[in-house]
């Protein structure tokens, strides 16, 4: 064969058994090196070409593994015979990778978005340290399916002292958000169930597994609709009774009273609660879980840390009815927990030393204040724009007195470099709002800018500054 083919550049950072390598693998698929031909002594090419011996034994070993060459022993190395590759051959694994630029506004008032300013990175980051040692070398290993026990542990606890839930920690089960565990549940009920779902509501619900068994539910002042609930053939409701999203309407007592006794009407009827920000509150006490007020393990309760400490970390929970526990240990003992075990510990740590509940308490201050903020700025110079939903959470509705529709109104605003994002992004049927209407998230604003952010959204939409009398 002729050794000339193989020409080496000693100038770039590429390995020259690397350049052997591929110069040779080339000449093989491409027919240039027919099958059976004897590859040259390591001596004598080293020779040739001016390099090591052990340069060339890599590069053969190479071809050796991935067969294109076989060796005999005190003979050489011979060409095989391959099969037709049907790919085409990438340009040595130096192709660009392609870079996907993210907008990000000056301005981005989307509802799930915190604060994160205020998150306690040095004591997150001291659990963290205190459990990446070789004496936690257990969590390396698959841990329970359901979730760790001490984080269980810890949930039970907080959800009886904030929420009014009395549950063992074998009712819960952790999962990698909403996305992860609401299939779990959809499994564990009738394959023919009929799902209500508020409408406006969440707008993942209808993408896991529903959008042919979705029947919306209209939602008014009071929350959810029950005695529209009633006239469907629905036998399961997802609900988020204490603080609805998006509207911010709270499930009323009578209400409360009157989807529970639904509830019990049927063995197959269930109740899934999304709890998903009850711990932010502003006006008035805690609205009590549904869960805590139901005597007939109708209710499937479900939470999130995404709000109370980041959406980041992944974590959600819900808790099972003592009925249903049984078929999910039939239906999920195989599966793995979705969340690392060494975040569930350390999350677990953070609670048990008291940290969560005083990082609650800081950031609903601090949450407050920017809420009273905002209502501020708008009652004082916008009182035609109507706000609602703001008796909790981390965000409210804006309904703006223009003609111009919302998706026209949210290309202004992004040309103005600010995110908003309409009702309609989170309605299962179209609703006729009077105007347009949008959610105005201000977890992530800092204070100091929440003035400045509103004056140039309401700026660039056209409406003035307009003093209340």
């Amino acid at each position: 064969m002729d050794m000339l083919m193989f020409k080496l550049d000693k100038s770039t950072a590429k390995p020259l058994y690397e350049q052997l390598y591929i110069g040779i693998k080339d000449a093989i698929i491409h027919k240039q090196i027919e099958v059976g031909t004897k590859l040259p002594s390591k001596k004598k090419l080293a020779e040739f070409l001016n390099i090591s011996q052990t340069t060339i034994e890599i590069a053969y070993f190479q071809l050796m593994a991935e067969g294109y060459v076989v060796s005999k022993p005190r003979i050489g190395f011979f060409v095989e015979e391959i099969d037709e590759l049907p790919y085409i051959e990438k340009e040595h694994l130096n192709m660009p990778i392609e870079k996907v630029e993210k907008k990000i506004y000056q301005f981005d008032f989307h509802p799930g978005k915190i604060d994160t300013d205020s998150f306690p990175f040095s004591l997150w980051r001291k659990y963290a340290k205190n459990l990446y040692d070789s004496s936690s070398k257990e969590f390396l290993q698959i841990g329970d399916p359901q979730g760790e026990l001490a984080l269980r542990a810890e949930i039970s606890k907080y959800l009886y002292q904030s929420r009014g839930i009395v549950c063992k920690p074998d009712q819960i089960v952790i999962g990698s958000g909403t996305e992860h565990l609401l299939p779990m549940i959809l499994r564990l009920l009738e394959n023919d169930s009929k799902f209500a779902l508020e409408n406006p509501g969440y707008s993942a619900i209808p993408k896991i597994q529903l959008e042919n068994r979705a029947i919306p539910i209209p939602v008014d002042e009071e929350g959810l609709m029950v005695d529209e609930l009633e006239k469907t053939n629905a036998n399961v409701v997802y609900i988020t009774p204490s603080h609805q999203f998006p509207t911010g309407a709270v499930l009323s007592a009578t209400r409360r009273t009157h989807l529970l006794n639904w509830a019990a009407k049927d063995e197959n009827h269930y109740i899934i609660e999304d709890d998903y920000d009850s711990e932010f509150r502003y006006i008035g006490k805690p609205i009590p879980a549904l869960q805590g007020l139901d005597q007939n393990n109708k209710v499937i309760y479900m939470s999130t840390f995404s709000k109370s400490l980041m959406p980041s970390l992944r974590v959600a929970y819900i808790v099972l009815p003592t009925t249903l526990l049984q078929k999910y240990k039939e239906a999920f003992s195989f599966y793995s927990a979705t969340v690392p075990r060494f975040d569930q510990h350390i999350l677990a740590n953070f609670m048990r030393d008291g940290y969560f509940s005083k990082h609650l308490n800081r950031m609903r201050k601090i949450y407050r204040k920017k809420h009273e903020k905002l209502t501020q700025i708008f009652e004082t110079y916008y009182p035609d724009v109507k706000i609602t939903g703001d008796q909790a959470g981390m965000h409210v509705l804006i309904s703006v007195p223009l003609s111009k529709s919302e998706d026209q109104l949210q290309r202004i605003a992004a040309k103005d470099n600010i995110a908003i994002y309409p009702v309609s992004d989170y309605l299962l049927k179209p609703i006729e709002y009077q105007y347009p209407t949008f959610l105005f998230g201000f977890g992530s604003i800092p204070i100091d800018q929440i003035e400045k952010g509103i004056h140039q959204l309401m700026q660039c939409w056209g409406i003035s500054k307009s003093k209340k009398r």
